[in-house]
């Protein structure tokens, strides 16, 4: 699986749409309008004086027979006010004797029923039963062909939606005379303590005078009823349903509320004949939420949630201080990590609060700064399903809850923050894994979905395409989707200040509807699960993650035979990932099951007491270590390969190891974390060398062989190579002679690594007294399985 790496100074930017259009400004209840309000309506704001009504809001309807009906909506001191106008009559109505029937409707998870309409205050004449669910109210003529009624609600009964039906000729005995509709031919209806609010930012919003605005995207959804819970129920306390004439546009549902201080968090539920939800409507989270909130983690019953969004509005983080540090791309030295193994073994000595979070990472910055490490690359930390592992997310926008101290969002927010702050204190970059070809749905543990299968899965996956390994592959190159990830990208720049990301199994981002490969995908990658090479255009701006390398790095150190556009920076080196064999694993295991994996065991499978054969393990090891700095590319390093991390041979992701602190005291951690640092050091030393932003000219490259020859390159048997940078190379199984060139007058030759000589003393600097120099045109033997190292330096 390969990946693609791009710098955060390559996001796509762009400004955010202001909320806008407040409504009310007291506190609020969820109720709503079960149907759809059919009418066009036009919202119209009104400002007045503070002591008398503070914000209104307007909707106009047409009648079936060519009336006028206006619906104004105020907020005052402590109620709200309804006023109700009816203008433009046809002849037939009733001027002396005509009611509005009105009822209020709220939802729950049968979608709407009605509810006890009495009020504990209201300025109106009311007629029937007060035990009724509707109630009568006699409309006024204020002017000829103009008739109205108020009515007031206190706060407490807020929100609702108020429906109601207009009545001529009214009788006391029963009969209710002609009825006049909407131009649709149904009831009126109204929201009461909500608003239409705004479809655009998506997700959960907040304005300055504390209206929230919720946003969802959903083409094929029917109905959308936005859920409400408080701190304690595992059921919703109240549900908004959302009207498609009043609360939708386009392919976006939105409302916004005053307040919800009594609610902390959120879902959805959606309904539709193109949806996926059977047997029920489960509350879905939104795909937008920055925060996630667990609801009765073990309840198997979904048609609750496990999984609902924060409402509250985040605590602002103090970034005062933090510096973006741009490091060019060809210094880096990369270290790739899992959050939760990296501490979370008992050897960490960390405490339980702390292990295996982002704090935990903090506790741990002196070891990256030992091997010379700048740069963390975290394997994805997007929710995903503990099952499968970070590589298969639920949401793309919060970070993981278990990575926080305390296991919830809030502590995750926070505490990654945190992390970023300090790392960047220390000289050190935060790279992100991020995965946004397929998520968790579809899996055990959401056989109806979690999220966007529920929502619209027509429209945000691929239909029965598994490349991605995954049941749900997201269907990347469509807008809604591209919108998604340009967010997602963003709010990780912008709220985490994280500096770059590794795009996994991004080929799928070339793929359009047609499933063939654009050229001028907006995001791109050249490998994708089914293990194939895709060409695509990197516009010299992509880095990868470099799989050649890998494979060639491997191929030559067993003893493989030897038989470019961009600049070496975009090469991201590896010789060890996450999935696959451990460095230590890949010089002890080379069963038949392994073969794609290019390893050699050294002699012996497995686990040995054979000194021969460990000590050949052990110059293996460095040899791989050193190819990979003196390479020209940026290095990684993978988690656990300097204090040699064993996962038994296994290659699956599953059976990896958490990091293990006590084996840094072992004479092997020792001797390999000492020559990563020093690897690191020459690097930063020689950057004219070895952290090239362009390569080397022709010219100042001699390839040569054993005797000064040249290489044998078409000779499939040829296991040496060397270069005047100056590496040279052996596989060959017999001890080798090689003649250095002649240094430039006054200069000698130094030699700084011999890795088939013991620890200490196979590495060393050119100014230690102890180094060995020789004048030039001297032969220098290579013992099998050895690189060496040598710099021309000013004779004293």
């Amino acid at each position: 699986m390969k990946s693609s790496s791009l710098r955060s100074g390559t996001c796509i930017k762009g400004k955010v749409a202001p909320i806008g259009n407040a409504l009310e400004r007291h506190g609020l209840r969820v109720c709503s309008a079960s149907q759809r309000i059919d009418a066009h309506t036009e919202p119209d704001l009104h400002v007045t004086n503070k002591n008398e009504e503070l914000k209104r809001r307007s909707y106009r309807f047409q009648t079936e027979n060519g009336g006028v009906v206006n619906v104004s909506i105020g907020a005052k001191e402590f109620t709200y006010a309804v006023h109700v106008e009816v203008l433009n009559m046809p002849s037939w109505f009733n001027e002396h004797n005509s009611v509005l029937r009105w009822q209020m409707l709220r939802s729950d998870s049968s979608w709407s029923i009605e509810i006890d309409s009495q009020f504990s205050a209201f300025n109106a004449r009311q007629l029937g039963s007060e035990t009724d669910h509707s109630s009568d109210i006699l409309l006024t003529q204020t002017s000829p062909g103009r008739h109205t009624s108020e009515l007031e609600i206190n706060y407490s009964e807020v929100p609702f939606c108020l429906s109601f039906l207009i009545y001529s000729s009214f009788s006391s005995d029963g009969a209710n005379g002609r009825v006049v509709r909407t131009a649709r031919k149904t009831s009126f209806r109204v929201p009461v303590g909500f608003a239409p609010g705004n479809p655009m930012p998506l997700g959960v919003s907040f304005c300055d005078d504390g209206v929230v605005n919720f946003s969802l995207f959903s083409r094929n959804a029917e109905r959308v009823v936005l859920c409400l819970f408080d701190d304690q129920s595992k059921k919703p306390s109240l549900e908004i349903d959302l009207d498609p004439c009043v609360h939708r546009t386009g392919d976006i549902w939105h409302a916004s509320l005053e307040n919800v201080r009594n609610y902390i968090r959120y879902g959805y539920r959606c309904d539709g004949d193109l949806l996926h939800n059977k047997g029920g409507s489960p509350v879905l989270l939104d795909p937008y939420a920055k925060v996630i909130r667990n609801l009765s983690p073990d309840d198997s019953d979904f048609s609750l949630s496990n999984f609902l969004g924060h409402i509250q509005k985040a605590t602002a983080f103090d970034w005062s201080g933090d510096v973006r540090l741009c490091l060019p791309t060809e210094k880096l030295v990369v270290y790739r990590l899992n959050v939760g193994k990296f501490t979370g073994d008992e050897s960490s000595t960390l405490s339980e609060d702390i292990a295996g979070t982002f704090s935990g990472i903090v506790e741990k910055i002196h070891h990256f700064k030992n091997l010379g490490v700048n740069a963390i690359l975290l394997e994805p930390i997007f929710s995903f399903d503990e099952k499968q592992g970070p590589y298969f997310p639920y949401n793309f926008f919060a970070p993981m809850n278990m990575y926080g101290p305390k296991g919830k969002g809030e502590s995750a927010t926070t505490s990654m923050k945190e992390m970023v702050k300090s790392l960047h204190a220390n000289g050190i970059e935060i790279l992100l894994e991020v995965v946004f070809t397929h998520t968790a749905e579809g899996s055990e543990m959401a056989n109806q979905g979690i999220s966007f299968q529920g929502i619209d899965k027509l429209s945000y996956y691929v239909e029965e395409d598994k490349r991605s390994g995954a049941n749900t592959s997201l269907n990347c190159n469509i807008s809604v989707v591209q919108k998604m990830i340009i967010d997602s990208l963003r709010h990780w720049v912008i709220d985490f200040h994280i500096d770059g990301f590794c795009f996994v199994n991004a080929s799928y981002f070339t793929q359009c509807s047609s499933k063939h490969h654009s050229s001028r995908p907006p995001f791109l990658s050249p490998r994708d699960m089914s293990y194939h090479e895709i060409d695509f255009p990197h516009w010299k701006r992509w880095s990868e993650i470099n799989s050649k390398f890998c494979k060639d790095a491997r191929n030559f150190l067993r003893g493989e035979g030897l038989l470019n556009s961009r600049g070496p920076a975009c090469s991201f080196n590896f010789v060890t990932r996450n999935s696959g064999l451990s460095l230590v694993d890949l010089v002890s295991f080379s069963g038949s099951k392994l073969s794609s994996e290019s390893s050699w065991n050294c002699g012996v499978e497995g686990p040995t007491s054979d000194s021969a054969i460990l000590g050949t393990r052990l110059k293996q090891i460095r040899n791989f270590l050193f190819l990979l700095f003196v390479s020209l590319g940026v290095p990684v390093l993978n988690m656990g390969d300097e204090c040699g991390l064993s996962n038994g041979g296994s290659t699956l992701y599953r059976d990896r190891c958490p990091f293990d602190w006590a084996y840094l005291e072992t004479s092997f951690a020792l001797q390999v974390t000492q020559f990563i640092s020093f690897l690191s050091s020459l690097r930063d030393r020689r950057s004219d060398l070895f952290q090239r932003s362009t390569f080397h000219k022709v010219q100042n490259i001699q390839w040569r062989g054993l005797d000064l020859s040249e290489p044998k390159w078409k000779d499939p048997s040829s296991k040496f190579l060397a270069l005047t940078l100056k590496a040279d190379k052996d596989e060959n199984d017999a001890p080798s002679t090689a003649v250095l060139p002649e240094a430039p007058e006054r200069y000698m030759w130094f030699r700084l690594v011999d890795t088939g000589c013991p620890f200490p003393g196979f590495f060393s600097n050119s100014d230690d007294p102890d180094c060995c120099h020789f004048s030039g045109l001297e032969s220098y033997e290579l013992k099998p399985h050895t690189f060496s190292l040598f710099e021309a330096k000013v004779s004293s």
